[in-house]
């Protein structure tokens, strides 16, 4: 698989695509690969900490939209120059206390996070996944 495939800072179901694949194409195109397996999350809280812990956010992390949003974008840019990133959310939870109002708000970051990067030119592609 070759990221040119893809268009550069989207948010999409991943669908037509491996983890294994979008790992090794990250890899090739010297990209960050960021992965989240949120099998085990029920709730928003759950799933901001298995974010946070699988993408090695800094202790401070907030647990909320916010902070996840700086954390995917000013917390990263002022880190240096970005090469772009993959990113998977596999298996988002799909119950009552995790709703499709819940799992907008969280893509809609990533969406937001997406736009950020286009503005400075670095690709940032999303990949996710329902349970």
């Amino acid at each position: 698989m070759q990221l040119q495939t893809v268009r550069a800072n989207i948010v999409q179901s991943i669908r037509a695509y491996r983890v294994s694949d979008l790992a090794q194409a990250a890899d090739s195109a010297g990209q960050h690969f960021l992965y989240a397996n949120l099998a085990g999350a029920q709730t928003k809280q759950e799933v901001l900490e298995s974010i946070a812990g699988a993408f090695l956010f800094p202790s401070h992390f907030g647990k909320n939209l916010d902070a996840l949003y700086d954390c995917m974008t000013d917390l990263v840019h002022k880190a240096g120059p970005q090469p772009g990133f993959v990113v998977v959310l596999e298996q988002l939870p799909d119950n009552p206390r995790f709703d499709r109002e819940a799992r907008e708000q969280l893509i809609d970051v990533f969406r937001d996070a997406a736009d950020f990067w286009a503005e400075r030119r670095i690709p940032f592609r999303c990949f996710y996944s329902f349970q």
